[in-house]
């Protein structure tokens, strides 16, 4: 635990995970999950609807492909996500784990008759219902993580900052863009690993590697901060014990390979086809970014597109990054912070760096759950003065009423094409005369909110 100062106490003051603390996450979970599904819809992406057609065919029909989704809309065939495999099947161009994780919630609710898969909302309610059960569960997670270092006070606060503060709420959790699956995993093994090696038993590196496993098949971006935290278990556990979680996610990976050179002939699937068609979609001429400084300074302080600016209380972990660093412990809150900072360089040097058309810094979204331990230190340090407090909560009431706006209004703004498409016309990036979310503001809630709520979303209409 961290006292005022930052300062990390002894071991022996680590508060335990007691019942009380369990209750506590339940009680979490059931409040964010009602949060996220307020808006009653899904925000729908590019992204995300190859993936909720294929979880509704594999719990329908037992198939991955596409092609009867294709056949019966066929200008999706026209779309980069909609790929053709080498046997001419149409698949999504994106990993299949977020499909077969909605497939597995979906089947149960279709064979118990509360769903019917073949009405017109049911693979938008599924892919929201899924996301946001991924997104509670892992800011449940989180809060029993921190609860074992610093009380279940900062704990809340912690977790609900992460759940509720950031564009886990208005992304993560209203689809399935393969974020829902980043922030759960990294959830898991949070809660699995972010222990000291003596506390650290076989059971948990299993599960924290299936975490790892689910995140990386998820989204092959998070390597970086997946290769950092499996080096750390080594450093911190050893080889003998840390092995297991290598295997897992390494027998994960290549199964994930195989199925995809299988299907495309590449072991990254469709990635490379569609990182192809993106350099002119998006003006430019290449993966990796000449001006990667730009990357990093738009993903903080871009008034579209900045962690800073939709999400300051993640000023709380930066200031507890160099408290983390200062003080040395044997739960690994280094390595998480490694972690973090391994993606956050990963996503600067990517030539398009702002995500597309999206609300806010979508991919900065795959290293809010590694910021735990520093956010954790940073709270200490805020609690330690009064002025301190206040602008955690002027930056915790902005950071959520920006979330909300996100959840109810976007994309009904139109900030991302209305007047020039930002994929092209860069500058609007840093336009501080007409950022996102007074955009948002001015344009108002979304007129598909509460759609979700109509029985269309689960019963298929009579035939006249």
């Amino acid at each position: 635990m961290t006292n005022g100062r930052g300062q990390v106490e002894p071991h022996g003051t680590t508060v335990a995970t007691s019942r009380r603390t369990r209750r506590w996450a339940w009680l979490i979970f059931a409040a964010t999950l009602l949060v996220y599904n307020s808006n009653g819809r899904e925000i729908q992406s590019y992204d995300s609807q190859p993936t909720k057609f294929a979880a509704r065919e594999l719990a329908l029909h037992g198939r991955l492909t596409l092609d009867a989704v294709v056949a019966a809309a066929p200008p999706l065939a026209d779309r980069a996500a909609f790929q053709k495999d080498r046997a001419g099947h149409f698949r999504s161009a994106y990993s299949i784990v977020p499909s077969v994780e909605a497939a597995v919630i979906a089947w149960p609710l279709h064979a118990a008759g509360l769903v019917d898969l073949t009405a017109p909302l049911a693979p938008s309610l599924i892919a929201a219902l899924t996301a946001s059960l991924m997104t509670a569960a892992a800011v449940a997670l989180v809060f029993v993580a921190v609860a074992r270092r610093a009380g279940i006070g900062s704990a809340a606060l912690v977790a609900l900052g992460l759940g509720l503060g950031t564009n886990i709420w208005p992304l993560a959790s209203r689809s399935l863009w393969q974020l829902e699956t980043v922030v759960f995993g990294f959830a898991l093994a949070l809660f699995a690993w972010w222990r000291r090696p003596g506390a650290t038993l076989p059971r948990h590196v299993l599960l924290g590697a299936a975490g790892l496993a689910l995140a990386g098949g998820a989204r092959m971006e998070t390597t970086p901060a997946i290769g950092v935290l499996l080096i750390g278990l080594v450093m911190r556990l050893g080889t003998r014990r840390a092995a297991p979680a290598f295997l897992i996610v390494g027998t994960t990976a290549a199964a994930l390979m195989a199925a995809q050179w299988q299907w495309f002939g590449s072991v990254l699937g469709a990635k490379m086809i569609l990182q192809t068609t993106g350099f002119e979609a998006h003006g430019v001429a290449s993966t990796i970014s000449s001006q990667p400084w730009w990357g990093a300074l738009g993903l903080l302080v871009s008034p579209s597109r900045g962690l800073l600016i939709f999400s300051p209380i993640a000023l709380i972990p930066a200031v507890g990054l160099p408290l983390v660093w200062r003080h040395r412990t044997e739960e690994g809150d280094r390595w998480w912070t490694a972690a973090a900072m391994a993606q956050f360089v990963c996503y600067a040097c990517y030539s398009m760096w702002w995500g597309g058309h999206t609300y806010g810094p979508r991919y900065l979204v795959d290293a809010l759950v590694p910021l735990t331990p520093a956010a954790t230190a940073g709270m200490s340090w805020v609690a330690a003065r009064r002025w301190r407090q206040v602008a955690a909560s002027a930056a915790f009431g902005w950071s959520v009423v920006v979330a909300a706006t996100g959840a109810f209004c976007y994309p009904h703004d139109r900030w991302n094409t209305d007047p020039l498409d930002v994929d092209r016309h860069h500058e609007r990036l840093w336009d501080w005369s007409d950022p996102q979310i007074l955009r948002c503001w001015w344009r108002g809630p979304s007129p598909q909110n509460f759609d979700l709520f109509d029985p269309a979303a689960v019963r298929r209409s009579a035939s006249p």
